[in-house]
């Protein structure tokens, strides 16, 4: 990643946003890609043994569609819609008639709980508001205070840009691992990225591949080398994570709740999309932080896209008009691609879909994070019109 890349979208978007494009076309271009692998140290994260809390959480292979006639009105999602199908999908999940009970079988009052939402394409396709507050009610309706909540992504600026601010979340931690002063500036008076206070050394994913930036960029992925660290917000801050992607694409495939943890939740991650995009998609994932403390999964498609991703290109933007939720990442990663590619045929950008574009999910399941098989999930569909 070069300089001039981040200067054509300096003049677009601002700083935060900057990154984006230059992985959509590292993604469009390589990920795919079947060359021999470069080794990682996925058996470390298979070798600490797992919790009651792991993935795929307390309903393997289960998804819950909840879908609305009209949740978006003049290109602005409702909360209100959102809330009543987020209350339907919980309770149909769960099969719990109390929305607090179904709330209280993966949160409790003591938890710190983390909302892993996904801003980096921008205000035109972040995570929606009228779900992450509908999500944030039903927590304190459940007895969760607001001060046990943290929104998080892994670049604080992008939170800003999308309105991810204290004056819309008022009382409501939000965080990222890189991050900027009030001047603007990345780095501190000792020289170093005030991200590197952010990242635990302790715990990474190693892959044989050198990440290599310039000064320009650096501040957008903390290190280079070889080690993509964790961040603390994972590791030490939360403990337990609800998931909130979108549902959109990126080129044949796409970028819902494994990606949105894997690539969110480590740095120095641009080394990793040419040759081990799908791997990082899953293998991050299989690692304690993510897989022991995530314990649900919402996948917001009140709106999405379906094709220009994983950014945000006004003419592939569209209301899909549900939410996806399930324990199980996998399984709700393999339903929103069968949905993200329907509609990819539908309007002609591909004829049929391609399993190397879902090797994620087949990664994944091997890793035993949930169930990518089609035959072996159970959808439920709840309208909530």
């Amino acid at each position: 990643m070069k300089r001039r890349d981040f200067f054509k979208l300096v003049s677009i978007g601002g700083a935060g946003l900057a990154i984006n494009p230059v992985i959509k076309a590292a993604e469009s271009t390589g990920f795919l890609a079947q060359e021999a692998k470069p080794a990682t140290n996925i058996k470390d994260a298979l070798a600490v043994p797992r919790t009651k809390h792991s993935m795929p959480g307390l309903y393997p292979g289960k998804v819950v569609k909840c879908v609305h006639d009209k949740p978006v009105t003049d290109g602005v999602p409702s909360e209100e819609a959102a809330y009543k199908m987020l209350k339907e999908g919980m309770l149909m999940l769960t099969g719990q008639k109390n929305l607090k009970k179904a709330w209280r079988k993966f949160v409790s009052p003591k938890d710190i709980i983390g909302l892993k939402v996904n801003p980096v394409a921008g205000r035109i396709l972040t995570t929606s508001h009228a779900v992450t507050k509908s999500v944030i009610k039903q927590l304190e309706e459940a007895g969760i205070p607001r001060e046990n909540i943290v929104i998080w992504d892994r670049r604080e600026m992008q939170l800003t840009e999308t309105g991810y601010t204290e004056e819309n979340y008022p009382g409501i931690t939000i965080t990222g691992t890189e991050c900027q002063d009030e001047k603007g500036g990345y780095y501190g008076n000792n020289g170093k990225l005030y991200a590197e206070e952010r990242i635990d050394k302790n715990q990474f994913f190693y892959a044989d591949v050198d990440g290599e930036y310039d000064a320009y960029t650096i501040p957008f992925m903390v290190n280079g080398g070889k080690e993509s660290y964790f961040t603390k917000i994972v590791t030490e801050k939360v403990t337990k994570i609800i998931n909130i992607p979108i549902l959109k694409n990126a080129g044949p495939t796409t970028t819902l709740c494994l990606k949105n943890l894997a690539y969110g939740a480590v740095t120095n991650t641009g080394r990793l999309h040419k040759s081990l995009w799908h791997e990082t998609s899953a293998y991050v994932c299989a690692f304690a932080p993510l897989r022991d403390k995530v314990v649900l999964n919402i996948a917001d498609g009140l709106i999405g896209c379906f094709d220009g991703g994983p950014g945000a290109n006004p003419q592939f933007i569209c209301n899909y008009n549900m939410l996806l939720l399930g324990t199980d990442p996998v399984a709700v990663d393999r339903i929103g691609h069968d949905v993200v590619v329907k509609k990819r045929i539908d309007e002609g950008i591909q004829t049929t879909d391609k399993p190397t574009a879902s090797r994620f999910i087949d990664l994944a399941q091997e890793l035993k994070l949930g169930i990518g098989d089609r035959n072996k999930i159970a959808v439920t569909e709840v309208n909530c019109s």
